[in-house]
């Protein structure tokens, strides 16, 4: 099988069951190891590359992955369109748990190193205005609701570093903020995926209501067990979800702003 994909997915090892023919590969990266071997195969006829964001055995915790070796893998295999699903916590009163969130804005609260693969000589200064790929965000939302699941079509993620979650204070403060879910994974691999060209779509669940609402005793604080009962609840309709999406997605011959976001973007 020829070691090529056209489309990624970073997710939960949930997903492995997608693809069709699979193979594991190893990708060797200048940033080291990525999170987990490669499985390549197919879906709908369309050449896929499936990348556990945590590792096949959620070993890794977020402020650990090495986001910059599982872009660059998935980039050297071909692939130009990443779907990424992710579980969240809602911000706000509306966004309840069991409905799906289409991402269109970050903000960064995390503290990492080696967020860029531009560390000079050359300088380049890659735009974020419009971090996720808008066609990708559309086919998502039009599948999430031809399947009639609860979907909210954009929304603002405060992604912070990880491992714990939010105090209430920090949780009420993204709240009052207007910000609608928080999240530990979606920065920098995001804007990753810009700097190296790619179409990048989060289709997030809400699995929680972090910690902030429970000062109004709405719910319960956000825990670990609470995450992924919800997430395992959704897996199935995230595995439709992007069945249905992956027959959409635009071929090699059709463009995508996302593919020109390195143009003039260096200095000198």
């Amino acid at each position: 099988m020829e070691q090529r994909a056209e489309i990624g997915i970073i997710g939960g090892s949930g997903f492995y069951s997608l693809l069709e023919n699979a193979q594991d590969i190893n990708v060797e990266t200048p940033y080291g190891a990525p999170s987990d071997l490669i499985s390549l195969g197919e879906i709908a006829g369309r050449k896929v590359a499936f990348l556990p964001r945590h590792g096949r055995h959620h070993q890794l915790p977020p402020h650990m992955i090495n986001y910059r070796a599982n872009i660059w893998a998935l980039k050297s295999l071909g692939v130009r369109h990443i779907i990424a699903p992710t579980a969240v916590g809602s911000l706000q009163p509306d966004i309840k748990v069991g409905d799906l969130v289409v991402t269109d804005q970050f903000i960064d609260r995390t503290r990492r190193a080696d967020t860029t693969f531009y560390n000079g000589p050359v300088v380049t200064h890659v735009s974020t205005a419009d971090p996720y790929c808008p066609v990708l965000n559309r086919i998502a939302v039009a599948t999430i609701r031809s399947l009639d699941l609860p979907v909210h079509n954009g929304g603002t993620c405060v992604v912070i570093e990880g491992p714990r979650f939010s105090t209430k204070a920090e949780s009420n403060w993204f709240t009052r903020m207007g910000w609608h879910t928080v999240n530990m994974t979606q920065y920098p691999e995001v804007t990753l995926a810009r700097e190296q060209a790619m179409c990048y779509c989060n289709i997030s669940v809400i699995t929680d209501y972090d910690a902030g609402l429970v000062a109004e005793g709405a719910v319960d604080p956000v825990s670990n067990e609470a995450v992924i009962k919800a997430f395992t609840a959704n897996l199935k309709n995230l595995v439709t979800i992007i069945e249905k999406m992956i027959p959409q997605i635009p071929g090699e011959s059709e463009d995508c702003t996302c593919f020109h976001a390195l143009e003039g973007a260096s200095i000198g």
